[in-house]
């Protein structure tokens, strides 16, 4: 279970002799300067050296570039949660695949990890920031008011229900699928305490534009609210042991609003505990969560779907396509009508350079494949940014209009917590330079300890490989 191997990995860091370093972490989170390395696997992080931007020439040669067109930060997947919300469901993470996700041991501190996330990415000093789907958990109102709270500046307050933390990593719960960092190795004592407490966020200087995600419109991510998941998450009882006889479906097909009704139409199904019911986790249906996100951000365009399009500078030009399914599962779908507007923003966008940003890779979205047709026929279109995978990757797109860059970013919500940098810039003959880099959190207790958490989570990121490799982090990428 995913405490015990916590413990397990705890237990040789404490009686190895480290391997700290003294070279100190950039302040400003940048990984150009310095980044978090385990060099002796004892389950440590330390400041080591950086990685200098590699050059990747499979669209087109290295080129010297001139001037800078545009600069764009990369949040994704921050998963700012209410852990203590009772319409979540951390007790299916000890069934595994595909339910790995629904319990993190640093799941308390996701404000904290996004407010630091935030000091870094004003430290590159960006143009404007994509928030690339996903920023809440569990489509809940107070969770997307803490997050707007984060990304815009001001007091934020992490806790919900009763004063104080109320859940499954509390020290006197006995289920060993959890860790209680008040207790469990590494212990953090008061941990727990020092998330619920307020704090002053620091706010992006740079304009954000917000690209919706499964988990902002879906309960779980997977399925619109119903009257009952939506009574739950505002009750006053969460289920801590599911009844033996739970038929517990493994796949989305499976997985339908109807179901959960009737799993929930005589109460929670097993074991229960009390909580302190909270209508600010009032569930939001996906047209609330997408009026939500839009006038959070003061972007997003108008109509049921959030697709837009606007301009950074007078050169670049981004296009945002609403990829998420309104009913159920996690999977992406983009409709004709969408690939039709698409086409028309395309040819609008003239002389300037196009970034396509959508949360679900394009490559794995239903209907897609029409919307890259278009992509390959544009000579103008220099990258596809995506979030949702939770993974550091780039790859080169050969197309008949020259090729551009499939270009995705780890999440916040795991290991390596890391948001990214992606400048624009302009070369010789008409080439384009995109250099992008990766941003670690800055500087921070909280987030720090997070870190560390997520980076010994046996179900996280690191057995993952979800940072990538150096030529999905910080890379030189040429477009002819």
């Amino acid at each position: 279970m995913r405490a015990t191997v916590v413990i397990a990995l705890a237990v040789v860091a404490l009686a190895s002799c480290g391997g700290g370093s003294s070279r100190p972490a950039a302040p400003d989170g940048s990984t150009l300067a310095t980044t978090w390395r385990d060099p002796d696997g004892d389950g440590f992080l330390a400041p080591a050296p950086g990685e200098p931007l590699r050059d990747r020439v499979e669209l087109g040669p290295a080129v010297a570039p001139t001037r800078t067109l545009a600069t764009l930060a990369v949040l994704t997947d921050v998963h700012v949660r209410d852990e203590e919300s009772p319409a979540r469901v951390a007790f299916l993470d000890r069934l595994g695949g595909p339910f790995s996700s629904t319990f993190r041991p640093q799941e308390a501190l996701s404000a904290q990890v996004l407010d630091a996330a935030v000091r870094s990415v004003n430290a590159a000093r960006p143009d404007a920031v994509l928030v690339t789907g996903d920023l809440v958990d569990n489509a809940q109102a107070n969770e997307l008011a803490l997050a707007r709270t984060v990304l815009d500046g001001g007091r934020a307050r992490p806790d919900s229900g009763a004063h104080g933390y109320d859940g499954v990593q509390a020290a006197t719960d006995p289920d060993p699928a959890y860790y209680r960092p008040d207790v469990d190795p590494p212990r953090h004592r008061g941990l727990l305490a020092a998330a619920q407490r307020a704090f002053a966020a620091t706010g992006l200087r740079a304009p954000w534009y917000a690209v919706p995600g499964n988990h902002d419109l879906l309960v779980a991510g997977e399925i619109a609210r119903t009257p009952s998941t939506a009574a739950v998450a505002v009750g006053g009882e969460r289920l801590v042991q599911p009844d033996a006889g739970l038929d517990v479906p493994r796949s989305e097909d499976a997985l339908t609003p109807q179901l959960v009704d009737s799993a929930l139409s005589g109460g929670l199904p097993g074991t229960t505990a009390r909580v302190a019911p909270d209508p600010g986790r009032r569930e939001l249906t996906p047209d609330e969560a997408i009026a939500g996100l839009r006038a959070a951000s003061g972007h997003g365009g108008t109509g049921a779907r959030m697709d837009y399009a606007f301009d950074v500078g007078r050169a670049v030009r981004v296009i945002v396509l609403d990829t998420v399914r309104r009913d159920v599962g996690s999977g992406g779908v983009l409709a004709p009508e969408q690939t039709r507007w698409l086409g028309a923003r395309l040819a609008a966008a003239g002389a300037r350079r196009v970034v396509v940003v959508s949360h679900q890779p394009l490559t794995k979205v239903e209907g897609g494949d029409r919307a890259l047709a278009l992509l390959d026929a544009d000579p103008q279109v220099v990258a596809a940014l995506a979030g949702d995978s939770h993974r550091n990757r780039i790859v080169a797109r050969h197309a008949p209009g020259g090729g551009y860059w499939l270009v995705q970013t780890a999440a916040l919500a795991d290991y390596p917590q890391q948001a990214r940098v992606l400048r624009v810039r302009e070369a010789p003959g008409g080439a384009t330079v995109l250099e992008t880099w990766m941003l670690d959190t800055a500087r921070d207790r909280l987030a720090d300890t997070a870190r560390e958490l997520a980076y010994l989570d046996a179900q996280g990121g690191r057995p993952q490989h979800e940072a990538g490799t150096r030529l999905d982090r910080n890379v030189r990428l040429y477009l002819r």
